[in-house]
């Protein structure tokens, strides 16, 4: 399995030969200018939310590449009226795609579209495929339901946002990778804007003096699970 980060939330997973696109938020971000969405392949693209920062790329990438999008009801219904391919899924459903098991599970935030429309409930997405788990966990606060994903699933990989005042920061974030059970951390949502700014010295630091590790890549970077 093979993670890319696009800046911001938006990630690239691979899995075998299948290519996952994550809250595709790329056109608009400028730290992400060197990443071409004319180039980005996507069999699949999974969205947590209806925000822009996180929906902007989608109808461009989908139209070209025919991708399927999966998230709530109400963002699938939105894109199929644009013609688009979509399964909607809800909160606590699971689905076996041809890359693994998907569950979507409970984010504590907002969804709208970008006119103010009704976005259907946040989410996040575990992952199974390719003998690896990961837990992407969406724009959210820290919250106990956490607790529920390790009563069922061995995570690889917590991808955690970090970036504090529209989410969860660096010391919820630490409390969340206790609660799934997880050590290893990607962190996303953080430096895009001034409001999400972090110290990345320190947020490693206080990760390390937990005996975790938090990874933060630069836009474009990818890891191996």
């Amino acid at each position: 399995m093979k993670i890319t980060f696009y800046g911001h939330a938006s990630l690239g997973i691979k899995v075998d030969d299948v290519n996952i696109l994550v809250d595709p938020f790329i056109s608009g971000n400028p730290k992400a200018s060197h990443i071409d969405i004319h180039t980005i392949k996507a069999d699949y693209i999974l969205l947590t939310h209806a925000h822009q920062d996180h929906i902007l790329d989608v109808k461009a990438i989908a139209k070209r590449t025919n991708a399927v999008i999966v998230s709530n009801y109400e963002i699938v219904s939105h894109f199929e009226k644009l013609g688009l391919e979509g399964h909607p899924m809800n909160l606590g459903g699971s689905w076996d795609f041809e890359f693994g098991n998907v569950k979507y599970v409970n984010a504590i935030h907002t969804s709208s579209f970008p006119d103010g429309s009704y976005g259907g409930q946040p989410g996040g997405f575990v992952i199974e495929g390719e003998h690896k788990n990961i837990y992407i966990a969406g724009d959210t606060a820290l919250t106990m339901d956490m607790k529920l994903i390790p009563l069922q699933i061995k995570l690889d990989l917590a991808i955690l946002p970090i970036g504090d005042n529209f989410t969860m920061g660096i010391d919820d974030a630490i409390l969340a990778s206790d609660f799934v059970q997880c050590d290893k951390v990607l962190g996303y949502h953080f430096d895009t804007f001034g409001y999400i700014e972090i110290d990345h010295e320190e947020a490693k630091r206080k990760f390390f003096d937990k005996n975790k590790d938090l990874m933060l890549l630069e836009i474009g970077d990818s890891i191996e699970l």
